[in-house]
């Protein structure tokens, strides 16, 4: 079974290329994002890791820690990290997770259970470790998107993920679709009107469950 939303995420102690962590004590009183790859020294893979990397001051604005993790040793990754600065023209700062035996890919439920790494292994042996965990301070998992080999992955649409995490549960609402900040957010259909007008003020009812109002933040 896979991780649940709101489910605390499980921790471990793990090698990276920035050293030993431990992964609740490093993520703190922050949020984070960890995101998965099949393999280092792979194309899509190395584009992404850019973009991140490009994102830095967009991740430290939101008070976001961001962690790669990838089937091979710490020294690859260090490695691989000089490729990523030069097509990015941005240092990879981030740690790189060392997986090597799958353990984490396991726990996180980014692999079957019975997949193995065979002698000479290629990015197709581990071609489902794709994916992203947003979760909050409070260690649990907020969100989680899977992608497949061949589709690399939207950050702009990561960073909006967290904006609306990060919105909705300072102020009580809910982010509809492609909301962005400025724009109007949903009262939950828990919330009276009464209580709708004494917290948010001016509101729009649509249809009794469907109610907006200004953006708070």
């Amino acid at each position: 079974m896979g991780l649940r939303i709101n489910q605390v995420v499980p921790d471990f102690t793990a090698d990276t290329s920035e050293g030993q962590i431990s992964f609740h004590d490093w993520i703190g009183d922050s949020w984070a994002i960890l995101f998965s790859h099949p393999k280092d020294f792979t194309p899509v893979c190395t584009t992404e890791f850019g973009a991140v990397a490009q994102l830095a001051p967009e991740w430290d604005r939101r008070g976001v820690k961001v962690i790669g993790i990838s089937v091979d040793d710490a020294d690859s990754h260090r490695k691989w990290k000089g490729d990523i600065a030069t097509f990015a023209s941005a240092e990879p700062t981030f740690p790189i997770i060392a997986d090597e035996d799958l353990a984490i890919s396991k726990a996180y439920d980014m692999l079957p259970e019975d997949a193995y790494l065979p002698d000479g292994r290629t990015p197709n042996d581990t071609a489902t470790v794709r994916s992203v965990y947003i979760i909050g301070p409070d260690k649990q998992l907020k969100l989680s998107m899977t992608y497949p080999m061949n589709v690399g992955r939207n950050f702009a649409e990561i960073l909006r993920a967290v904006d609306a995490l990060q919105m909705a549960g300072k102020h009580g609402v809910a982010a509809p679709a492609n909301w962005e900040h400025g724009r109007d957010v949903v009262i939950p259909a828990t919330v009276s009107d009464e209580d709708a007008k004494a917290k948010f003020g001016a509101f729009t009812t649509h249809f009794p469950y469907l109610r907006t109002t200004a953006d708070p933040s």
